[in-house]
């Protein structure tokens, strides 16, 4: 089957940020696909393109096969439906499903037709002489989708539509959308940075980070089959924690070695395990495949959640089965259950470019520090390694660099943090909590880096 949409190498850069960066996917005609993924990260970006509200500064937007990057935002196949609905508050709303159909100078019979038929299917037959403005939040959801689904759009595009209601009726439009999208067969892609959302109500999840794509697959295969800590982390729950891929199928974390249905990751290579709290079962401390303490327990309605402590880390359980704080228990799981992914960033040490600029001084970003004995010549190229344990967050003012904190995961005793300066990428570990997406200081224990000039001399 040909796709209904095409996204090629899709780049847009606005003053001088790069918002979307060679972003491809194809999307099939009736597919339910959602655009997931944090605020900032492209998605709206995306569905604007789509939608020609936007041009990119690269690669190819084509519908059915056809090349459609010069075609105005009115002329093409396409509706958008806002998180604010933009209802006319003056007319009632037959009139505005009607207002699109009578652009186009349609006969007053076939508006009457259309429009009674797409109220029919919203579930708004006999509210067509109400004012919008008497209406619920849902109801005027479902007159703004009735409004762009009357034109008959190859493509319905959502724009987190259900981001102004209150959770109890969100759930509900959430049905709701699914009946008429399968009704309709109509492809709808929805944007929202709602997990729940994306994992009830589409047959394709697009997960995006920072203008690229993360993943794209069936929300089961999302869900159960994260491609890297950043998908596993913003799909529901887990525990992530640093690894060892030892051999092929053979991996050891939080002081173990345990079987795996993994490979291709080489011998002996630090990767990222990921375990989700409902998988793993709370047994007798023998009898689990490790042993911890239950350190807290909170009821979450259907479950139990418990906090483990094991070999210095801290796991979260989902159980049915309560098991008190203090408790020894053991930890049990299977193979299928371990999922191992690439680490987001390669290695365990940042390496920086640096250059000798005077006596015993180096100079690295807009930094420069003391190194007694030296003993380079001025201008000798050299490669700075630096622990992430030897950058310290802090507030901006007490900062040596401030840098944009571009991914947070928790690793079972810190977080692992990953900012952005200079166009270079840096890890830290912290202990403290940051926004992500924003700006936060740093600051180096300079002693602590390592100096090796790139081509002769000495080590510093």
């Amino acid at each position: 089957m040909n796709p209904i949409l095409e996204l090629k190498n899709i780049t847009l850069t606005l003053e001088d940020d790069r918002i979307l960066d060679n972003v491809s996917l194809s999307i099939e005609d009736g597919q339910f696909v959602t655009f997931l993924g944090p605020s900032g990260c492209g998605k709206t970006t995306t569905l604007r393109i789509i939608a020609g509200f936007l041009s990119p500064d690269q690669g190819d937007v084509s519908f059915n096969g056809e090349r459609i990057n010069d075609l105005p935002a009115y002329k093409r196949p396409v509706n958008t439906v806002f998180q604010r609905y933009a209802l006319f508050p003056h007319l009632n709303v037959f009139d505005n499903v009607a207002f699109g159909l009578k652009l186009k100078k349609l006969s007053k019979e076939e508006i009457r037709l259309r429009v009674m038929e797409m109220l029919e299917i919203v579930d708004l037959k006999g509210f067509e002489r109400r004012k919008v403005n008497r209406l619920s939040g849902g109801q005027q959801q479902r007159v703004a989708i009735a409004r762009a689904l009357v034109n008959q759009p190859k493509i319905l595009l959502l724009d987190e539509p259900l981001g102004a209601l209150d959770l109890k009726l969100r759930k509900d439009m959430q049905i709701e959308l699914m009946k008429i999208q399968k009704k309709l067969k109509t492809t709808f892609i929805y944007v929202t940075h709602d997990q729940e959302e994306a994992l009830t109500m589409s047959d394709m999840i697009v997960v995006m980070k920072d203008g690229e794509i993360q993943q794209i697959g069936r929300p089961e295969d999302i869900y159960n089959e994260p491609k890297n800590a950043f998908v596993a982390d913003f799909i529901g729950e887990s525990n992530i924690f640093d690894a060892v891929m030892e051999k092929d199928f053979e991996v050891s974390f939080c002081g173990g070695t345990f079987p795996c249905l993994d490979s291709g990751f080489g011998e002996h290579k630090p990767v990222d395990v990921v375990l989700r709290p409902e998988d793993i079962v709370l047994t007798e401390p023998k009898e689990g495949n490790l042993k911890g303490v239950v350190t807290n327990v909170v009821f979450k309605g259907v479950h139990y959640e418990m906090n483990v402590s094991c070999n210095g880390l801290d796991w979260v359980v989902h159980s049915t089965r309560l098991s008190p704080v203090g408790s020894e228990v053991g930890l049990s799981f299977t193979p299928d259950d371990i999922h191992i992914m690439k680490r987001l960033f390669d290695g365990d040490e940042n390496y920086i470019l640096g250059e000798v600029t005077d006596e015993n001084t180096v100079s690295f970003f807009d930094l420069s520090f003391e190194r007694e004995g030296l003993n380079l010549p001025v201008g000798t190229r050299v490669s700075l390694t630096i622990s992430p344990k030897s950058i310290e967050v802090v507030s901006i003012d007490r900062a040596d660099l401030k840098v944009y904190l571009e991914s947070l995961i928790y690793k079972g005793d810190y977080n692992e943090l990953i900012v952005y300066t200079h166009e270079e990428s840096l890890l830290l570990h912290s202990y403290l909590d940051q926004q992500v997406a924003t700006d936060i200081g740093i600051k180096f224990d300079f002693d602590a880096i390592t100096v090796t000039p790139l081509s002769g001399g000495q080590n510093g």
